[in-house]
């Protein structure tokens, strides 16, 4: 026998119980830990559907499974059996709909929860569908498929298929992490009958160049159905430099009976988003900002009495920012989601009154909403705990916990202490700054203490359970975190969110300093072990801190940070928003300002502190060249600085073991600046 593994395992089992410790949250912890998403609510609003996914480290991917929560019974049951190989599974009136891939074909089926029996109602083929959506009644599918709408290299040069070239006269020739090729995401109308849809769908968008949703990120939760008679969808009608330099989308209206297709929206100038009918009343709600251009701008629920055609805006005299709503069944209130003083709260609205009321208080953030009678169905989440699915009483706010996916895990780990801090800033004004301290904290001990810069930049710092910038993480590692909600974040008021707009390296640089100078006047914190860290504006804040900064910081860490204004103007391809919030081009001189004074590359004669920059390969909207200059001129300055860069990845990490990669280098680098 091995007795030195003998005493190792021996020890292992009586150290708990001797030091009375729990184990320490760790990287490898937190990507163990499941994700629990979507909490869509049965059309009889007895159930809730919803996913939890595990990522497997070794292999390099997640896994997800689906359970439907009985809201009666108070349990959840895993989806199994022939339901279980259905895919992207959804609610519809009798039962689910959802799809099956094999052999380069997807069918879009649907069964009966009940008694499970799968029904193809369509066939399309695996690379061109995308997603789909069944109307209320069952007799129409939409499909967002991918259409050859451009020629290719090919195409063009046909003697020349082994040419490897792309070919562009017009902007927009990227997005996010793709690059512009020859289809279009288009939407196909295709009726039901006896339970088969017509293969013969009509496309919405025939002979256009133009998307059915809006990249990157939308979906079919822009298109809406109204009585079988109506297909509404959100979309940006515009290509190339039209489409790169403006937000203004607008809602489309499809008459299936006529197939004409009219524009609800056109004397709305900004984002048009989320239509959701009410066929009872006979209302349209959606999304609205006021200005073209501003993707930050306030969000305001508008509605439409469709036989009247008359508009009110229901949020104009409040002054919050709507995330997502939902309708109540009478029709006479509307149940939303915003930020207000740095957490998601969900709010009641009386449609005819404009009256509005907070229904949820406390330090956590709710990130969806759905009806069940006389409850809401939201997901919650707080620094210290990720998403649980939550019942809340609309009438009095009270929550209840359905889902437990992570709190056993979670025992297992002391937690951190979240404070609340209001710090002043150098205009005078009251700026609430979240303070997380280490477990087991003790403020007779001095700590290493992180700013973190938070992106967007209109992003509130809230109670968010980040599963890159996890503050749980950071301070479990023995940081104390300093998360200001600087100047340009939303919910304390529009006035300070749009107070970043051409003034990036003005107040809300300002207002980080102040926060660190404000918390580290506490004894706990160790003067001599101060970092700042951020990415997108946060990594921009950073590079522009090293230059400002006046020896507060011992250590810097950069993810895909702005550090060029003029070669990023150059290079980004979302141009509205580069010309909203720093002006437009670097070569119209009311913009100098921008390019200069607020351009970090200006101050890299006052870096002197080790830098940390980290980048994706894949990230068009802050392109790899940021980051490769920033590198440059710390190593050409002889600045301690490593360069971590990521190929395959975009604006975010989303590889498992990439991430655990970017953790490991985070910590490691923190270790080296800050710790030893």
């Amino acid at each position: 026998m091995n007795l030195q593994k003998l005493a190792s395992g021996f020890l292992l089992l009586v150290a708990p119980f001797v030091y009375g410790q729990n184990q320490t949250f760790t990287p490898e912890k937190l990507w163990e830990l499941k994700r629990i998403n979507g909490g869509s609510v049965s059309p009889d609003h007895s159930s809730v559907l919803y996913s939890s996914s595990v990522y497997d480290m070794d292999k390099n991917n997640g896994k997800s499974d689906h359970y439907i929560y009985d809201l009666k019974k108070g349990n959840s049951e895993l989806i199994t059996g022939e339901l279980a190989k259905i895919g992207a599974i959804r609610w519809i009136k009798d039962g689910v709909a959802g799809v099956i891939t094999a052999n380069e074909e997807t069918q879009i089926v649907t069964s009966s929860i009940k008694q499970p029996e799968i029904k193809t109602i369509l066939k399309r083929p695996s690379d061109q569908l995308l997603d789909f959506k069944i109307s209320p009644e069952g007799k129409y599918i939409i499909t967002l498929e991918r259409v050859k709408t451009r020629k290719t290299t090919a195409d063009r040069y046909p003697k020349y298929p082994k040419a490897n070239v792309q070919i562009y006269d017009d902007l927009m020739y990227k997005h996010w992490d793709k690059w512009q090729d020859e289809f279009s995401d288009q939407l196909f109308l295709y009726t039901i009958e006896n339970g088969k849809a017509n293969p013969n769908g009509v496309n919405l968008l025939e002979g256009t160049q133009y998307d059915g949703v809006m990249k990157p990120f939308s979906g079919l939760e822009n298109v809406a159905f109204y009585n079988e008679e109506l297909v509404i969808y959100a979309s940006k009608k515009k290509t190339g430099k039209e489409y790169a330099v403006s937000t203004d989308s607008e809602l489309y209206v499809y008459n299936i009976g006529t197939k004409e297709t009219s524009n609800w929206t056109e004397a709305y100038q900004g984002y048009d988003t989320h239509p959701v009918f009410h066929e009872k009343s006979h209302q349209l709600a959606w999304l609205s900002m006021a200005t073209d251009g501003f993707e930050a701008d306030k969000n305001d629920i508008i509605i439409r009495d469709i036989k009247t055609q008359m508009d009110r805006n229901l949020t104009e005299s409040i002054d919050l920012t709507v995330s997502s709503f939902v309708w109540n069944e009478k029709g006479d209130k509307i149940y939303f989601l915003a930020v207000t003083e740095a957490t998601y709260q969900l709010f009641e609205l009386d449609v005819k009154t404009k009256k509005h009321r907070q229904i949820t208080t406390g330090d956590h953030n709710y990130g969806s909403l759905a009806l069940a009678g006389k409850k809401l169905i939201a997901m919650r989440q707080s620094m210290l705990h990720p998403n649980e699915m939550f019942e809340v009483d609309i009438k009095t706010g009270k929550a209840k916990q359905l889902t437990h996916a992570n709190d056993e895990v979670l025992k297992q780990f002391d937690a951190p202490t979240i404070e609340k801090r209001w710090v002043t800033t150098s205009d005078n004004k009251k700026m609430l700054t979240w303070v997380i301290l280490p477990p087991n904290f003790d403020k007779n001990k001095e700590y290493p203490t992180l700013l973190y810069c938070q992106g967007g930049p209109q992003s509130a710092v809230s109670q968010f359970f980040s599963f890159r910038w996890n503050f749980r993480l950071m301070a479990s590692d023995g940081y104390v975190v300093v998360a200001p909600n600087r100047r340009g974040l939303p919910g304390f008021g529009q006035k300070w969110n749009d107070a970043i707009s051409k003034d990036w390296g003005g107040q809300s640089i300002r207002d980080y300093l102040a926060a660190i100078d404000d918390v580290s006047k506490e004894d706990y914190v160790d003067k001599e072990r101060i970092g700042a860290v951020g990415a997108s504006y946060g990594g921009y804040s950073v590079f522009y801190l090293a230059g400002v900064h006046e020896g507060r910081f011992k250590s810097l860490i950069a993810h895909a940070g702005l550090f060029n204004m003029t070669s990023w103007y150059g290079t980004t391809e979302e141009l509205f928003f580069a010309n909203h919030d720093i002006g437009g081009p670097y070569w119209d001189k009311e913009n100098e300002k921008s390019y200069t004074e607020f351009s970090p590359h200006k101050l890299v004669n006052n870096w002197d502190t080790p830098i940390l920059i980290i980048q994706g390969g894949k990230d068009f909207r802050v392109p790899e060249g940021q980051s490769f200059e920033a590198f440059q001129a710390a190593q050409l300055k002889g600045i301690k600085s490593r360069m971590v860069y990521f190929p395959e990845e975009n604006h975010w990490i989303l590889s498992p073991q990439n991430a655990m990669v970017w953790q490991k280098e985070f910590f490691n680098w923190l270790d080296e600046t800050l710790k030893n």
